[in-house]
């Protein structure tokens, strides 16, 4: 027995004089207190994440300026019902905002804002003085990153920080993205690759950063056979966590296979479910197929991502084809509000703020649906019938629910929904989240008219 406990002293002191040294990995680290690992996407999107892109709107060539002016509406008008992310999306790197020329970076291949786009970067400031400002407007600030290491870095084979390795070492020349020029895949099986990673977010933390976007992650094309880019992802996350900075992780494009939904639950917070998704008709509807494959794995902490919300006024920059007001009718921009918030979906506005319209602000703006989008349960289709898709949710601690009927038909159509098919009976109340008016107490079933393309979401039950 003495001998037992004396061997079990002598490999503690040996362990414990091991990880001070740091000779033993973190998850031996762990392992030795008797502690479980955390997840390291753990708590950090415990609701869907809500706030502004400038993708939409802006393209690649958004500028300063125009960050803070939807910033500034954000924390104004919008902030109050939930939005709270403001994100730079691509090419803040490209001083014309296209993949032309050298982009802007550091001695080690990191990627720096291009002054002549965003001035307060100047000496060497990064993103840290634009995030102190969305700070101090009470929100959180979020960029966009592709994945892998600059090609510009690889041809000047600059020095991977903390290591002795360089880029060219590191660099995946066969693993590109199959619709930018601007990057190679990392090998991140090699040290190097993942201090590469470790470096972008050490970069990342020092700014203040909250989010980050990386695209060509999720979805993969490419000569070298990859269908997803799991390795890299998970570089990437580690690099985060390791950064001490909490910062979300959203991948992008889509469609992420359904196939890798462990993974992606476990190593990013949202992650796009389709591609593109702009604002037209025939996309809008395809999305409903996408949402009916991902709710079973609806969160917390990890959202399937239905894209951004194309509504307002689109494309100001960054775009061939100019300006234009989102081509949705209005029933079509409340079919979308209406599936993103029954889906509970990421809500990230691609229209420019400072424009907004008097309706597209009350589609942003009602507390009741927003309410769908981040506080309900069990979130499922109901049933289809023809033209007609019934999505149904749980309100949390009640006994009512969420109720969505979307009319995906030509002419209008009236959908009626059997309190045995909710798992309900008796005499309940329906309220009208849109209208924010209570329709009165119905008895089995509830029946209403849908216009064409069109969605009602309402309330049922009692607590």
């Amino acid at each position: 027995m003495l001998r037992r406990m004396r061997s079990h002293f002598l490999l503690l002191f040996a362990m414990a004089i091991l990880t001070c040294a740091g000779y033993l990995p973190a998850r031996s680290r762990r392992a030795a207190a008797g502690q479980k690992a955390k997840e390291p996407s753990a708590d950090l999107a415990p609701t869907p994440p809500m706030g502004w892109n400038s993708y939409d709107s802006y393209g690649g060539d958004v500028n300063e300026q125009q960050v803070k002016a939807n910033a500034r509406y954000l924390a104004n008008h919008l902030a109050i019902y939930g939005w709270k992310y403001v994100v730079v999306d691509y090419y803040w790197y490209y001083p014309s905002g296209q993949a032309k020329g050298a982009p802007i970076m550091d001695e080690y291949g990191r990627l720096l804002p291009a002054t002549n786009r965003f001035p307060s970067a100047a000496d060497g400031q990064g993103f840290k003085p634009l995030a102190d400002y969305v700070h101090s407007l009470g929100l959180k600030f979020g960029i966009h990153i592709m994945r892998g290491i600059p090609r510009a870095a690889v041809e000047q084979n600059l020095p991977i920080l903390g290591t002795n390795a360089h880029a060219k070492g590191i660099a995946n020349v066969l693993n590109t993205c199959s619709w930018s020029e601007a990057m190679y895949g990392v090998d991140v099986s090699k040290p190097a690759g993942q201090a590469y990673y470790n470096s972008l977010t050490k970069l990342y933390a020092s700014w203040d950063v909250d989010f980050i976007k990386a695209d060509d992650m999720s979805r993969a094309s490419d000569p070298y056979g990859e269908v997803y880019h799991g390795p890299e992802i998970e570089a990437l996350r580690t690099a985060m966590t390791r950064s001490g900075r909490p910062m979300v992780l959203s991948l992008s494009p889509g469609p992420t296979p359904l196939s890798e939904a462990t993974h992606v639950e476990k190593y990013s917070q949202m992650w796009r479910i389709s591609d593109d998704m702009w604002d037209n008709w025939p996309e809008l509807r395809n999305q409903f197929g996408y949402c009916r494959l991902w709710a079973p794995h609806i969160g917390p902490n990890h959202w399937p991502d239905a894209d951004m919300l194309p509504l307002g006024l689109l494309r100001l920059r960054g775009f061939n084809d100019g300006p234009r007001l989102t081509r949705l009718t209005h029933d079509e921009q409340i079919t979308l509000m209406t599936l993103w918030s029954i889906f509970r979906s990421p809500l990230m506005m691609g229209g420019d703020l400072p424009t907004l319209d008097p309706f597209t602000q009350s589609l942003l703006a009602n507390q009741e649906v927003i309410a769908v989008d981040q506080n309900s349960s069990g979130n499922r289709l109901l049933f289809t019938r023809g033209n007609q898709i019934v999505w149904v949710a749980d309100i949390p601690r009640t006994r009512q629910k969420y109720v969505a009927l979307f009319n995906l038909g030509e002419s209008a159509e009236e959908i009626t929904v059997s309190w045995r098919e909710l798992g309900m009976a008796g005499k309940l109340p329906v309220r009208d989240l849109w209208k924010k008016e209570t329709l009165g107490t119905f008895d089995r079933q509830f029946l209403a008219q849908i216009a064409p393309h069109g969605a009602g979401l309402y309330r049922v039950g009692t607590r």
